[in-house]
C-alpha cells in the first residue's frame, strides 16, 4: 500500500512519546512541498531533511561491515523512515518544482553516505507500454503543462503516473484534473471520506489496484475509517446498497432500471438524497472508465507505492544516487522493433477510406431503414468480436473485497437469447437531458463534464501519424459510435457502415477489452492496431474510449433516474 501523505505513526518499541506529534506535523511539511512560494518550499523541506536525519540517528551507528544497511526488515521507526525515502525518491523524480527536486537528491545521497540504502525506482516510467523517454518529463515542459503539474501537485501532494500519460495532450489534462479536483475536494452532496470510498468500490469492479491503493491512502487522509477497508460489509449500509448499481453500471448498464434507483433513494434511514445519488453516480462511472484509462495506457505504480521501488540492490551495478536524477535507477527499455514492412501503409490505406466514405457520403445518403439496419449489424457483430474471456482473472482479495459477486462481468446483450432494446439518443441524449439533470442537482459538474466530453471528442492536431493537415473528425467519431453501439446507444442520423472500414479487428478487440474488459489488456493489444501511430495518438484513443464509456454509463443511469422522477 502506497503512502502519499505523512508516513504513518509508530508508537511501539519504545519510541518517545513526542514522535507522535512529530509525525502529525510531518503531514504539514509535506503538503508545504507545494506551495508556489520558494522559500516555504524551502521550509519544508529543511523540516523533512531534519526528520530523515533524526532517523537515520535513531538506527545508530552501522559498523562499516554492514554497510549500507537494508533496512528490510526493520523495526517500527526504520518503516517509517523507508517511506519517507521512497517519498523522497518519488519527489525527486515527480515533482513540478526543480528545487524540490534537487534537494530530495541531495537528503538521499546525505543518507547513503551515511551506510543507510536509499530505494531505487522499479519499472520503466509511468507505463509498461510506453517507453519513458516519449513521456514528458517534469523537468521539460512548457509553460502552460508546467502550470497544470504545479496545481495538480498543489491539489494533490503528487503528480501521479496517470496525469504524466494525458500530459501528451494538455489541453484535456487541464479538463480532466479540474472535473476530478472538484468531484473529490469541492463542496458537494458527499462527505470527503465516502468520495473516496465509492472511488475505491468503482475502481475494484475492474481489479484496479493502481486507483484502490490511491484512494485507500486519500480514504485515510480525509478520517476515513480503518474498518470500512476490511470489506464492502465492513461499511455503513448506505454505501453497501450501492453495491448493485456499481456493479450495473461498470458491466451492464444496460440492465439498469427506475427501480434500482427507487431502491436506494426509499432505503429509510439508509436512503440517498438525489443529490448525493447524481454525485455517486458521476464518481462511480469516472472511476470505471478512469480504471480502462490505466490499464489501456498500461499504468505502473506510483514510485513511492508498493512494486514501484525497491531497497534491493540492483544485481548488477551498484546502485548511485546520481541515478534518480539522470533516469538510469531502472532496466534500459528495448523498444519492441515491429516489422515495419509488414506494416507500411497502414496509414495511407485508412487515410485513403476516409476520403472514399467522404466521397459516397456527398453522393448519396441512405434511407432510415438501411441505417438502422446498418447499426443492428454493427450491434451484432460487436459482440462476436472476442476479448481474453478465456484467461480468467482472479481479483486478488485486497481488491475483491471492496465489492460483492466477483464473477459478475460484461456479457453481450443478446448471449443466450437476451434481449436489449436500442437506446436511441434522440429520445434521451446527454446534450438534452443528461447534462441539465446533472447541473441541477449537483451544480457546476454537467458543464464541466460537458467540457470534459467535448475536449476528447473535439481534440485534434490534424495529423495521422506522419501525415500533417489531415481532417481526421470521422475517425473520431467512428471510434466514439463504435463504443457507444456495444452499448447498444444508437445516433439515428450515423451511418454504422462506416465503422467497419475504418476500424480494423486488432483494433476492435483492443477497444472491446478495454471498455469492456480492461483488466484484460495486454501490452501485445495495445501495440497490435495503429502499429505507425505515435504513443500520443493512442493516447488520445483511450481518452477517446474513457470519455465515451463514462457519457454511455452517465446515460443509462441518468434515464433511469429520470424515469423514476417522471
Amino acid at each position: 500500500m502506497c503512502c502519499l501523505a505523512c508516513p504513518k505513526k509508530s508508537k511501539a518499541l519504545g519510541l518517545h512519546h513526542e514522535m507522535d506529534t512529530q509525525d502529525q506535523d510531518c503531514v504539514g511539511r509535506w503538503d508545504g512541498l507545494g506551495s508556489r512560494d520558494a522559500s516555504s518550499r524551502d521550509a519544508a523541506m529543511e523540516h523533512i531533511r531534519q526528520e530523515v536525519m533524526r532517523r537515520v540517528e535513531d538506527i545508530g551507528p552501522i559498523p562499516a561491515s554492514l554497510a549500507p544497511s537494508p533496512l528490510a526488515s526493520a523495526s517500527a521507526p526504520n518503516n517509517d523512515l523507508n517511506e519517507m525515502l521512497a517519498r523522497l525518491l518519488m519527489l525527486s523524480k515527480r515533482c513540478p518544482f526543480e528545487d524540490v527536486r534537487e534537494r530530495c537528491v541531495w537528503i538521499l545521497q546525505s543518507v547513503q553516505d551515511l551506510g543507510v540504502r536509499i530505494p531505487r525506482p522499479l519499472g520503466n516510467g509511468p507505463s509498461r507500454f510506453i517507453p519513458e523517454k516519449e513521456i514528458l518529463q517534469v523537468s521539460k515542459v512548457d509553460a502552460r503543462t508546467q502550470t497544470i503539474f504545479e496545481d495538480a501537485f498543489a491539489a494533490l501532494g503528487r503528480l501521479d503516473n496517470i496525469s504524466l500519460v494525458m500530459g501528451f495532450h494538455p489541453q484535456y489534462l487541464e479538463s480532466f484534473l479540474r472535473t476530478q479536483h472538484y468531484l473529490l475536494q469541492m463542496d458537494g452532496p458527499l462527505s470527503l471520506h465516502y468520495r473516496h470510498y465509492i472511488g475505491i468500490m468503482a475502481a475494484a469492479r475492474h481489479q484496479c489496484s493502481y486507483l484502490v491503493n490511491l484512494h485507500v491512502n486519500d480514504f485515510l487522509q480525509v478520517g476515513g475509517d480503518h474498518k470500512w477497508l476490511n470489506g464492502l460489509d465492513g461499511a455503513p449500509q448506505k454505501l453497501q446498497h450501492l453495491g448493485e448499481l456499481n456493479k450495473i453500471l461498470a458491466h451492464r448498464p444496460w440492465l439498469l432500471t427506475k427501480e434500482h434507483i427507487e431502491h436506494l433513494l426509499k432505503a429509510e434511514e439508509h436512503s440517498w438524497s438525489l443529490a448525493e445519488l447524481i454525485h455517486a453516480v458521476v464518481l462511480l462511472t469516472h472511476y470505471h472508465s478512469l480504471a480502462s484509462f490505466t490499464f489501456g495506457c498500461g499504468i505502473t505504480p506510483e514510485i513511492h507505492c508498493d512494486g514501484g521501488h525497491t531497497f534491493r540492490p540492483p544485481s548488477l551495478s551498484q546502485y548511485c544516487v546520481c541515478d534518480i536524477a539522470n533516469g538510469n535507477g531502472h532496466a534500459n527499455h528495448h523498444d519492441d522493433l515491429l516489422g515495419n514492412q509488414e506494416v507500411s501503409g497502414e496509414v495511407e490505406v485508412l487515410m485513403e477510406r476516409m476520403k472514399q466514405l467522404q466521397e459516397c457520403r456527398d453522393e448519396e445518403e441512405a434511407s432510415q431503414e438501411e441505417m438502422a439496419t446498418r447499426f443492428e449489424r454493427e450491434k451484432t457483430e460487436s459482440m462476436l468480436v472476442v476479448t481474453a474471456e478465456d484467461e480468467e482473472c482472479v481479483p486478488s482479495r485486497d481488491v475483491s473485497r471492496h465489492f460483492e459477486d466477483p464473477s459478475y462481468g460484461y456479457k453481450d446483450f443478446s448471449r443466450r437469447g437476451e434481449h436489449v432494446p436500442t437506446f436511441r439518443v434522440q429520445d434521451y441524449s446527454w446534450e438534452d437531458h443528461g447534462f441539465s439533470l446533472v447541473n441541477r442537482l449537483y451544480p457546476d459538474v454537467g458543464q464541466m463534464l460537458d467540457e470534459k466530453f467535448q475536449m476528447a471528442y473535439n481534440l485534434t492536431y490534424n495529423t495521422m501519424a506522419m501525415h500533417k493537415d489531415v481532417d481526421t473528425s470521422m475517425l473520431r467519431r467512428a471510434i466514439w459510435n463504435y463504443i457507444h453501439c456495444m452499448f447498444g446507444i444508437r445516433y439515428d442520423d450515423y451511418d454504422y457502415g462506416e465503422i467497419n472500414q475504418l476500424l480494423d479487428r486488432s483494433f476492435k478487440i483492443y477497444i472491446k477489452t478495454m471498455v469492456c474488459s480492461p483488466e484484460k489488456t495486454t501490452k501485445r493489444m495495445y501495440e497490435s492496431f495503429w502499429r505507425q501511430f505515435q504513443h500520443s495518438e493512442k493516447v488520445h484513443v483511450n481518452l477517446l474510449l474513457m470519455e465515451a464509456r463514462m457519457q454511455a454509463e452517465l446515460l443509462y443511469a441518468l434515464r433511469a433516474i429520470t424515469r423514476y422522477m417522471t
